[in-house]
C-alpha cells in the first residue's frame, strides 16, 4: 500500500473522480483540483470518501506537493501546471494508466479510431455480454476505467480510448487493440500536424507483445500507409472489403467472413442490425474482437442481429408529416458527417456547424452536391460553411439554437425528406457537449 504517497488528480470529471476513488482505495493520499465547478454528485462522492479537493481554480499549495499526478484527458500538455510538474520531475499519467496498474489479472479490449469507436465499443461489449463474458464497458463511454476497477472489477474490460487518453499512457497494454480508422481530427491539440495525431493513435499498440492481437482496418489509407512506420509486435488481424485475408475479416458479395479464434463465422450483411458501409466495418472489427476472446459464432451472430444503435449516433428520432429526423450529434468531425451522408437514401436537409476544429469541408462536397437540398447552420460563426457550399446548395440559413435549426429544417423539408443533424463540429459554442446538443435537437423535434 503506497501510504502517504500523495496523488494529485487534475480535473474533476468522470475520469478524475474515478481515478480519485481508485487511488484512495489503494492507500494514496488523494487531492482533486478542478479549474471549474465540480458537479454536485462528484462533490458528494469526494466528501463521502474523505478526499480533499479544490474547485474554481488551482493552487500551488494543492498541486505542487504531489508525488504523482493523474491528469484529465481534456487537459493539454501545454497547460502551465503540466509544464511545472514536468520541470519538477513529478510523473504525470492518465486515468487509464492508473486503472491498468490495479486491474489485476483482468484483460482489456482497447478500441480507438477517429470514427466508429463508440459504436464498435458498444457492439463488442454487446456481443461479449451476449456470449456470457464477465465484462464491463469503460473509458470514453460509460464509467471511467478506474471507477470500474475500484467499484466492480471484471474479468474483461471493453474500453473506448481516445487519442488524448493514449497520450498519457506509460505501461498500458490492451490484450486486444482495435484501430477503426484515422482521419484528421483534434489537430488543434496536435500542433496542426497530422503525423502527431497518427502517432497518438498507434500508441495503442506501443506495449503489446506477441501474445496480443491488433485488429485494424486495412482499407483505411492512413493506416495502410503508416503501418510499417511503427514497431508492432502483436498478431495482426486486418479487416477489409478489398480482398480475403487468411486471418481477420472480410466482406465479399454481401457476406461477412471472420477467421479468428477457433471458428469460422459467415453471416449476411443484410442481417446486421446497424446499416451503412461504415457500420459494416464497425461490425467486422467487433466480430473479430469477440471471436478472438472466444465467443462462439452463434452468439456473435445473434448479438449482431439484435444490437441497437447508440444514442446520438445515426439515431432515429421521429417521422413528422412524412419527414424523418435523425440525430447524429456525435459527428464532431467532417469524416463522421461523410459517413452519415454516405448512408442517406432520401433528399436531405443537413444541420451543420459548431466549433470548427480546422475542418476541410471539401471532403463532403460531392456528397452534399448529390444528396443535400438545404443546409441549416447551427453555430456562432458559420462563414466557413457558407464559403464551402455556397455554389452547391441553393438554400442555406443561419440559426442560433437547436429549436431554431429544427424549425428551419422542417420548413425546408417535404414529405419523403430526411432532416439530418450531423454537425461535423464540436458543440462547445452553443451547448455543453454533443449529448446536450443531441438531446436539445430531439426535444425540438418532439415540440414540432
Amino acid at each position: 500500500m503506497p501510504m502517504n504517497k500523495r496523488m494529485v488528480i487534475l480535473g474533476g470529471g468522470e475520469s478524475g473522480i474515478g481515478a480519485a476513488l481508485l487511488a484512495r482505495q489503494k492507500g494514496y493520499d488523494v487531492f482533486v483540483s478542478d479549474g471549474g465547478q465540480l458537479k454536485e454528485p462528484y462533490r458528494m462522492e469526494l466528501e463521502s470518501h474523505a478526499i480533499g479537493f479544490e474547485e474554481g481554480g488551482h493552487t500551488e499549495q494543492g498541486l505542487l506537493r504531489a508525488d504523482e499526478v493523474v491528469k484529465s484527458p481534456g487537459i493539454p500538455e501545454k497547460n502551465e501546471w503540466i509544464g511545472r510538474f514536468r520541470e519538477m520531475g513529478i510523473p504525470v499519467i492518465g486515468e487509464i494508466e492508473l486503472a491498468y496498474r490495479f486491474k489485476g489479472d483482468s484483460k482489456i479490449i482497447g478500441i480507438t479510431g477517429s470514427n466508429g469507436k463508440s459504436t464498435t465499443t458498444a457492439l463488442t461489449y454487446h456481443i461479449c455480454r451476449h456470449g456470457d463474458l464477465d465484462c464491463a464497458m469503460v473509458g470514453n463511454i460509460g464509467y471511467s476505467f478506474a471507477r470500474q476497477v475500484a467499484e466492480d472489477p471484471k474479468q474483461w474490460y471493453v474500453a473506448e480510448i481516445s487519442s488524448f487518453q493514449l497520450d498519457d499512457i506509460v505501461t498500458f497494454r490492451p490484450d486486444i487493440a482495435v484501430l477503426t480508422n484515422i482521419t484528421e481530427d483534434h489537430l488543434d491539440r496536435y500542433d496542426y500536424r497530422f503525423e502527431n495525431y497518427i502517432a497518438s493513435k498507434f500508441r495503442i499498440t506501443m506495449n503489446q507483445t506477441s501474445e496480443d492481437y491488433f485488429i485494424y482496418c486495412e482499407d483505411d489509407p492512413v493506416i495502410k500507409q503508416q503501418l510499417n512506420q511503427y514497431s508492432i509486435h502483436s498478431n495482426p488481424l486486418p479487416f477489409t472489403m478489398q480482398h480475403e485475408p487468411k486471418k481477420g475479416g472480410f466482406i465479399r458479395n454481401g457476406q461477412m467472413v471472420i477467421e479468428a479464434g477457433s471458428e469460422r463465422l459467415q453471416m449476411s450483411i443484410y442481417d446486421f442490425a446497424i446499416k451503412g458501409i461504415h457500420n459494416q466495418y464497425n461490425t467486422m472489427a467487433a466480430g473479430i474482437a469477440a471471436a478472438t476472446v472466444g465467443i462462439r459464432k452463434q452468439k456473435i451472430r445473434e448479438a449482431i442481429e439484435s444490437f441497437e444503435a447508440l444514442e446520438h449516433r445515426m439515431e432515429y428520432v421521429s417521422t413528422i408529416r412524412g419527414v424523418e429526423f435523425i440525430n447524429d450529434s456525435k459527428a464532431t468531425n467532417v469524416n463522421s458527417t461523410w459517413y452519415a451522408l454516405e448512408s442517406m437514401t432520401k433528399p436531405t436537409i443537413l444541420i451543420l456547424g459548431g466549433m470548427d476544429k480546422g475542418n476541410d469541408y471539401s471532403l463532403i462536397r460531392e456528397l452534399v452536391k448529390e444528396k443535400v437540398k438545404a443546409i441549416v447552420c447551427m453555430g456562432v460563426d458559420n462563414r466557413k460553411i457558407h464559403d464551402a457550399f455556397r455554389n452547391d446548395v441553393p438554400l442555406m440559413v443561419n440559426t442560433g439554437s437547436a429549436d431554431e435549426a429544427v424549425k428551419a429544417a422542417f420548413h425546408f423539408a417535404a414529405k419523403g425528406d430526411v432532416v439530418l443533424l450531423s454537425p461535423a463540429c464540436a458543440s462547445f459554442d452553443l451547448f455543453k457537449n454533443y449529448e446536450d446538443r443531441g438531446k436539445q435537437f430531439k426535444e425540438a423535434v418532439r415540440d414540432l
